[in-house]
C-alpha cells in the first residue's frame, strides 16, 4: 500500500477537513505511515490566522520534506490561499490547492478518484468535528478570513444528519459543529431565492436531536447578533444539545468594537447573554479576546476587564493583536507595544482563572456528565474529561472508562478544573 501523511494547523474546520482527505486516500488505497517509515504522499493543511500560523506552516512543510525524502507534499488551507507562490517554493511542494472546492478535482488528477461525501470517524477521538458551513462575508478589520474563504456555501440538512448517524454509530459520544462562520448557516440557501422556505441553524439543532442515542452535540462558536428567540428556543429544546455557547467578543470596550467593525457593542452582547441565561439555567459561556488592538487605551482594556466580569465568562481564549497584511487594522496608527499587549493578555488570563472558578464553584455538589477523554499519569486511578458545560473534570476512574460518559457530582473546585466523586 502507499503510505501518507497529513498534518493539520489551525482551526475545527481544517482538522475535519483533513479527516476528509483522509479518509479519501485510505479508499483509494492509502495507509498512514509508521513513525519509522518515509512516506509516499504528504498533505498539510495550512493556518494564516496569525503570522504564527503562516511561520508554523512553512517550519512543518520544510521538516516534512527533510523526514520523508522523495514525497510529494500537497499543500491545503487558509495559508495556501493567502500566498501559494510562497508555498509552492517550499521543498518537496508538487500541488498547491488555493480553493478547497477544487480539492477533489486535484486529487482525481492524482489517481485519487473516490471522494467520500462525508467523514464516518475520527481516530483516537469519541468527539467529533462536523463541518455545516464554509465561508464568511463579514468585515471585521482584523481578519484575514473572509479574503481566503469568502462567500457562504452550507451543507445540506440531509448530508449532515447522515454524517452524523455514521459518527455516532462509530462511538463518537460528542458531535460539535463547526463552520468558518456557523451563524450563517443556511442563509445562502434561501438568499434571493423567494419562494424557498428558510432552514437556519436552529432548524439544524432540532433536526439533528432527533438522532437516538447516548450522545451530546455541541456548538463551536456563535455571533451575539445571530442568537434570536427561534435559536434560545431551540437550544433549549434539545435533549442533545450541550448547554455551553460560545459567542466570541474579540473586545468589551464600544470604541474599539467600533474600530473593528464589528456588529455589536458591549451592552447588546450582554443583553443577549442573559436572554440565554433567563430560558437555560447555569448555561456556560466561553469567547474569544484580542488584546491590543491599534490604538487600545488603558481606558479602553478596563472597559474590556469589565465587560469579561459582567458577562462571567466561564473560559476566555486571549490573543495578542496580531497584524494581517490585507487587512485595514494592519494599517491603522497607534500600534500598541508588544510589552503592554503582554501585560494585558497577563492580566487578563489572570481574570479568566478568577471566573473560571467562580463558576466551578455553581457546580459544587451538582451532577456532572462527564465524557472521560485520558488518564492522569500523575494522579494513577484517575481519570479527566469534559462536563456538558464544558468544565474539565477530574475524577476517579481507569482506562476502561475513556470514552464513556460518567455521572459524578462536584467535590473541589480550582482555577484549572474540578474534581468529582462518582
Amino acid at each position: 500500500m502507499k503510505t501518507c501523511r497529513l498534518v493539520t494547523l489551525g482551526c475545527k474546520v481544517n482538522q475535519y477537513e483533513t479527516q476528509l482527505v483522509k479518509e479519501a486516500l485510505e479508499k483509494n488505497g492509502y495507509r498512514e505511515a509508521t513513525e519509522e517509515e518515509s512516506a509516499d504522499l504528504c498533505v498539510v493543511n495550512t493556518c494564516t490566522v496569525t503570522s504564527e500560523g503562516d511561520s508554523k506552516s512553512r517550519k512543518m512543510i520544510r521538516q516534512l520534506a527533510k523526514k520523508n525524502p522523495g514525497t510529494r507534499t500537497v499543500v491545503m488551507g487558509c495559508y495556501a490561499t493567502r500566498d501559494p507562490k510562497s508555498v509552492s517554493e517550499l521543498p518537496s511542494v508538487f500541488e498547491v490547492v488555493t480553493d478547497k472546492r477544487e480539492l477533489p478535482d486535484i486529487l482525481d488528477r492524482h489517481g485519487i478518484h473516490d471522494m467520500p461525501e462525508g467523514i464516518s470517524y475520527f481516530e483516537g477521538r469519541k468527539r467529533a468535528y462536523v463541518k455545516v458551513q464554509d465561508g464568511c462575508i463579514l468585515r471585521c478589520t482584523y481578519c484575514i478570513i473572509p479574503s481566503v474563504r469568502p462567500g457562504l456555501r452550507s451543507r445540506d440538512p440531509q448530508d449532515i444528519e447522515d454524517e452524523v448517524r455514521r459518527l455516532v454509530d462509530n462511538g463518537h459520544k460528542e458531535i460539535i459543529l463547526t463552520g468558518i462562520h456557523v451563524g450563517h448557516y443556511g442563509v445562502d440557501t434561501t438568499r434571493k431565492k423567494s419562494g424557498k422556505a428558510p432552514f437556519r441553524l436552529w432548524h439544524l439543532f432540532r433536526k439533528l436531536d432527533a438522532i437516538p442515542g447516548d450522545w451530546r452535540m455541541r456548538l463551536s462558536s456563535i455571533e451575539a447578533n445571530e442568537v434570536d428567540t427561534d435559536f434560545i428556543s431551540a437550544a433549549a429544546d434539545c435533549e442533545h444539545l450541550c448547554p455551553q455557547f460560545h459567542p466570541a467578543l474579540q473586545s468589551g470596550s464600544d470604541t474599539v468594537l467600533e474600530r473593528m467593525r464589528r456588529r455589536y457593542r458591549s451592552g447588546r452582547f450582554l443583553e443577549k447573554l442573559e436572554r440565554i441565561r433567563d430560558v437555560i439555567p447555569n448555561v456556560a459561556f466561553t469567547t474569544d479576546m484580542i488584546v491590543g488592538f491599534p490604538g487600545e487605551t488603558d481606558e479602553e482594556f478596563e472597559e474590556s476587564l469589565e465587560t469579561c466580569r459582567q458577562a462571567r465568562f466561564m473560559k476566555i481564549h486571549v490573543f495578542p493583536f496580531s497584524t494581517r497584511k490585507g487587512t485595514p487594522a494592519a494599517d491603522y496608527p497607534d500600534q500598541v507595544d508588544p510589552k503592554i499587549k503582554k501585560n494585558r493578555c497577563d492580566t487578563l488570563s489572570v481574570l479568566d482563572r478568577e471566573l473560571a472558578l467562580d463558576y466551578y464553584q455553581q457546580h459544587l455538589e451538582k451532577p456532572l456528565e462527564v465524557m472521560i477523554e485520558r488518564e492522569i499519569p500523575e494522579s494513577p486511578g484517575w481519570v479527566k474529561g469534559t462536563d456538558r458545560h464544558y468544565i474539565p473534570v477530574e475524577v476517579p476512574g481507569t482506562k476502561m472508562d475513556i470514552g464513556t460518559f460518567v455521572h459524578c457530582y462536584g467535590e473541589k473546585a480550582t482555577k484549572t478544573h474540578m474534581q468529582a466523586k462518582r
